[in-house]
Order: C-alpha cells, then sequence, then structure tokens
C-alpha cells in the first residue's frame, strides 16, 4: 500500500504538471517549450508581414516641383530693362536681364527697339536636372572721365529707373546746350535774372535738377552724370524722352 500510495503521488504530480502546461500554454500546446517556441516565431512572422506592408518613401525626384520655364517677352513701346525685369521680378534686375539677353540687345541697354524678343528667366540651354547653372560673373564697369563716359554712365542709371534716351539724343542736346563744358552757365538770360541761372551739361536750373534728381547720382547741379539723368528725366516727363527735344525746352 505504501508503494502504490507513492505510485499515485507520483502520477498525481505529473498530471498537475501537465494541466499547468495546458492552461499557460494554450489549448493546442502539449508542453510549455512548445508553447515557448510558437509564442516567439508568431510575433517574428507579424512584424515581417507589417514591415512588408509599409510602403516605401517618395524620393525628391519624384515630388520635386518642375523648373519654370524661360518666358519670351516682346518689347512694346514705352518698355526699359528696368520696367521689364520689375515686372517678371528678375533676380538681378535689369542687370542681370541685361546681361541675359545682352547679344539680342547690344552695348546699350537703354535701346530695346519694339518688336525685340527677350529671354526672361531661365535661359533656354538650361542644365541637367539636379546641376547648378553657370554662374554669371559681372565685371565692374568703369566709364572714361570725359563726354562720351559721362553719357554712358548716366544712360546705365538711367536705364535702372526706367528713364527713356539715347546716346545720340543725349549727346545733340548737350552739345547744342553747353558745347560739353560741364562748368557751363547761363548767366543773362530770364532764369538768371530771376537767380536760378541754368547749369551744366544740359543747363538745367537748380529747382528742375532738384525736382527730378535721381537717386543714387550727386545732388551737385554741376555734377556731368547728375545733370545729365535729372535733365533727361525732366524731358522724359514733358516730352516723352530727352530724344524728342530739338531746341530750349
Amino acid at each position: 500500500m505504501p508503494a502504490k500510495g507513492k505510485h499515485r503521488r507520483f502520477k498525481s504530480s505529473s498530471l498537475r504538471n501537465g494541466f499547468i502546461a495546458v492552461s499557460t500554454g494554450g489549448a493546442v500546446l502539449v508542453l510549455p517549450l512548445i508553447g515557448a517556441t510558437a509564442a516567439s516565431a508568431t510575433p517574428a512572422r507579424a512584424v515581417a508581414v507589417e514591415r512588408a506592408a509599409v510602403p516605401t518613401a517618395v524620393s525628391v525626384k519624384e515630388i520635386a516641383a518642375p523648373k519654370a520655364e524661360p518666358t519670351v517677352y516682346s518689347v512694346v513701346a514705352g518698355d526699359t530693362l528696368y520696367k521689364i525685369a520689375q515686372a517678371y521680378s528678375v533676380s538681378g534686375g535689369w542687370q542681370q536681364l541685361y546681361n541675359d539677353n545682352r547679344a539680342a540687345v547690344g552695348e546699350n541697354p537703354s535701346l530695346i527697339p519694339v518688336g525685340l524678343k527677350l529671354t526672361v528667366g531661365a535661359k533656354s540651354g538650361s542644365t541637367a536636372t539636379g546641376a547648378k547653372p553657370p554662374v554669371t560673373v559681372v565685371k565692374p564697369v568703369t566709364y572714361t572721365n570725359d563726354l562720351d563716359g559721362w553719357i554712358k554712365e548716366s544712360l546705365a542709371v538711367m536705364a535702372q529707373h526706367g528713364i527713356p534716351g539715347s546716346y545720340d539724343g543725349i549727346h545733340r542736346n548737350i552739345m547744342r546746350e553747353s558745347s560739353g563744358n560741364p562748368r557751363a552757365i547761363n548767366n543773362w538770360d530770364s532764369n538768371a535774372a530771376a537767380g536760378t541761372p541754368s547749369k551744366g551739361l544740359l543747363q538745367i536750373i537748380d529747382p528742375t535738377f532738384r525736382a527730378y534728381h535721381v537717386p543714387g547720382t550727386s545732388m551737385d547741379s554741376y555734377d556731368p552724370v547728375a545733370n545729365i539723368t535729372a535733365a533727361c528725366n525732366y524731358a522724359a516727363a514733358k516730352y516723352g524722352s530727352i530724344d524728342n527735344v530739338f531746341g530750349a525746352y
């Protein structure tokens, strides 16, 4: 009897362990070892499936906005490079627009004939996707300290401010008014009698010079560039352009 009782206790103990294994591992599991193996394998498969379902990232090239195409603009009456650059918000202003179209415009940026085709924005020969466009190096312009240099510098300032006028128109009026002498002064006419003599290359009186002075130029009415640009600004307001002036103005 003791032996049998001992044997029954042993079997009873084994059965209890079996029940525990079933309750902790699940109905389909027989031994704890098998249940642990299955439990560890199932999450691994789930993770693998979940990762495979994650969409791949969209590349930068797929979402990048397309580059803007260049615009071909046809010049109309009254246009200047300054006005066009302002209207199209050209980075670099009229100087960049001039550099991009120098072959078409020529050496004088203030002379753009009606109907001239200008490329505004990126050039048609654009670089490959992702490549940086070539950098345009603009060398500083120097002007000679004589009538030719004064007129050319004035034309550059005028183009920046949208003031019309040509080299020939300015030169013609200077030769009539002062013979090219920047210190010329008229002390005998009605303006002189009123205390405001005409001065400088284009013989402009001080009140008119101050009213039509162009920012960035000297406030000295005898200064050649300041005198020319102010006088051309006045002529543009009154006659449309210094090119339209053929006598006293």
